[in-house]
């Protein structure tokens, strides 16, 4: 299992661990993973390409490359591979997906394999200036390692986490390996069955993917505004990370051998407590909303009390005060708009108006900045991500300036769960207008074909857990709101929100002209009432548990939630979430078109919402949250 730089007559060898930033030479380090796990860093040369890639890959781990997929985010890598940078992870799939999820992971063999990883036992992933204050947090790590400081494994949670420490023993930063998450090949905890890049945890969040997204929600943190501590994808080497029987062949592994894996590495915050152990009262206003601003910029689909740490402050004249941390942002930029889950929505401090300076950090934002700064930082990142942001940073632009309120641009992206069943939110509304009003004036593109070598996997969408596909459930909430969003009639169609002939055949005689004018909807119905259904409160394990290393009550472990028990699929212990709206199908040209008439449908949205904010009283809501 241990990384391996490869030397064949295919390519060159690996000499020392020095960067290729900006060199002419044409040689970059890359680090291919398989969807088990298994890690390999080679040296590609400007005569590589995947075919190459895949050959050695082939001897080195002993996997058909007939059978096999050379992937890069989005992309599927063939003959070019220009656009991999140096130290960027790939990742090998298989294409028959029906195998069992015990397919061996075969670690390098023969002498010219092994042994060849020159590098060290961390590696920063991306060469960003972002990366500083992680860099020290590296040297602090490797040197408390070489003196005999190992990591401390975190029990809770449901994904594999370890604590690194520095050399006067102390956390000072938390590990999460990409292959160890819930369901992923490696998880310690007994969640497993699936392969790295199959749907995971959130549907729109793949197995594996979850590292790079917390370090985009660090990236995206401008002058950290909302605290998010640093963040870097790494390669590191260590012995005690897990490698599940089976994974590694028939073999049984050893615990003592060194294991190389990607990870997520994020700066460890020393705190009190989270959020879930304190009163929200003292919760500062300004903290709660930077967070919140963050969690609309990144479409959060997992904010809980757990991870939000909680730091009293000390000095004169502070008695009482505390400062916000967040943390565990691998739930966020989902591929397709889900249920988000804001633990701030019915906090006080959410209701109460941005500041001037608040407004004007909204006001600075750029979407489409943000978007290449990703794309720069995280190349593997996937397009449909990217557009999830573009739009919910909008979203939070256009609803900051109309003078709406965090809590209630929170409750327009949050689902209403009514009689059993989700409906989408008022923001995936709006984006189901804006989509069928493109169709309705002709103007839709043809229909956008998926080349089915874009993806690795397929993601579901037919919600298995409710008997109800999302597009049925779509069809179902129009036909008792026929009127929330007027337009006028036709035949077009789209390929998530079909209307039914009836409807309209109704809109067709309320509007004879082509002005769309906002029509306010009925007020929802003032009984109904909040549901949140936080994960985090499924008994999963002994939330008391007390950490090894640690001999107070409350565990370092709050960054991580309650330990599982059992090996049960992610079917079983988590209820599905429906997709109402999907960006990812959508040529360039129009997706500029959609979002031209999202923007416009913005305004009468607002409207509405303002209209039915006095008096009324919490809507029933779905909305599920993970800790891992």
């Amino acid at each position: 299992m241990a990384v391996a730089v490869f030397k064949s007559p295919l390519g060159g060898e690996y000499h020392g661990s020095s960067r290729m930033e900006g060199k002419s030479t044409g040689r970059r380090r890359v680090f291919v993973q398989t969807d088990n796990g298994c890690v390999l860093g080679m040296e590609l040369d400007r005569s590589d390409n995947a075919h190459t890639v895949k050959r050695r890959l082939q001897i080195a781990l002993n996997v058909p490359t007939e059978e096999s997929s050379l992937t890069f985010g989005d992309v599927v890598l063939k003959n070019d591979l220009s656009a991999i940078r140096n130290d960027s992870p790939l990742l090998l799939t298989r294409n028959f997906m029906h195998r069992s999820s015990s397919t061996p992971c075969l670690s390098p063999t023969g002498r010219d394999v092994q042994q060849r990883d020159q590098s060290g036992p961390i590696e920063i992933l991306g060469n960003s200036s972002h990366f500083a204050k992680t860099k020290q947090l590296v040297k602090e790590i490797v040197k408390a390692v070489k003196i005999g400081v190992d990591p401390l494994p975190v029990h809770s949670g449901l994904g594999g986490a370890y604590y690194f420490r520095n050399s006067r023993g102390e956390s000072v930063a938390i590990v999460k390996p990409t292959d160890e998450e819930p369901f992923a090949p490696n998880n310690p905890k007994g969640f497993v069955g699936k392969a790295l890049g199959q749907p995971g945890l959130k549907r729109s969040v793949r197995v594996g993917e979850t590292g790079f997204r917390e370090v985009a929600a660090y990236l995206l943190d401008y002058d950290h505004f909302a605290n998010v501590p640093a963040t870097a994808l790494v390669k590191i080497t260590h012995s005690i990370f897990n490698i599940n029987d089976g994974v590694n062949g028939d073999k049984p592994f050893s615990k003592k051998k060194l294991v190389s894996k990607i990870a997520s590495l994020q700066q460890f915050i020393p705190h009190d407590f989270d959020a879930s152990d304190h009163g929200t009262s003292s919760f500062p206003v300004a903290a709660v909303h930077r967070i919140g601003i963050l969690d609309i910029r990144i479409f959060n689909t997992d904010r809980h009390a757990g991870n939000l740490l909680v730091r009293k402050l000390d000095g004169v004249g502070m008695f009482g005060q505390v400062e916000l941390i967040p943390i565990d942002h691998g739930l966020c930029l989902p591929e397709t708009l889900e249920d988000p889950y804001f633990e701030w929505i019915h906090w006080p401090q959410a209701s109460i108006p941005f500041s001037d300076d608040e407004l004007k950090y909204i006001e600075k934002l750029d979407p489409v900045r943000d978007s290449d700064m990703l794309k720069s930082e995280l190349p593997m990142i996937r397009e449909a991500c990217l557009r999830v942001l573009v739009l919910s940073t909008i979203f939070l632009k256009e609803a900051a300036a109309y003078g709406l309120c965090l809590a209630e641009i929170g409750e327009m992206m949050s689902r209403e769960f009514r009689r059993g069943e989700e409906e989408p939110s008022e923001l995936e509304v709006v984006c189901l207008e804006a989509r069928q009003l493109i169709a309705e004036r002709g103007i839709l593109s043809p229909k956008a074909e998926v080349d089915e070598e874009e993806f690795q996997f397929d993601i579901d969408y037919e919600d298995a857990g409710y008997g109800f596909s999302p597009k049925m459930a779509s069809e179902e909430f129009v036909s008792r709101n026929p009127f929330q969003f007027p337009f006028g009639g036709g035949n077009g169609r789209t390929q998530l929100f079909k209307l039914d002939e009836s409807i309209e055949e109704e809109e067709s005689e309320e509007e004879e002209d082509t002005n769309f004018n906002y029509v306010p909807a009925p007020a929802k119905n003032v009984a109904e009432s909040k549901l949140s259904m936080s994960l985090k409160n499924i008994s999963l394990g002994d939330k008391n548990q007390k950490h090894p290393y640690f001999s107070g009550t409350k565990p370092e472990n709050a960054y991580l939630a309650n330990s599982s028990s059992g090996h049960r699929s992610a079917n079983e212990q988590l209820p599905v979430s429906s997709s109402f709206v999907k960006l990812a199908d959508m040529g360039e040209e129009e997706w500029r078109l959609f979002l031209e008439k999202f923007q416009e449908l913005l305004y009468p949205a607002f409207a509405k919402r303002k209209s039915v904010a006095l008096g009324q009283r919490q809507i029933q809501r779905l909305g599920t949250s993970c800790q891992f």
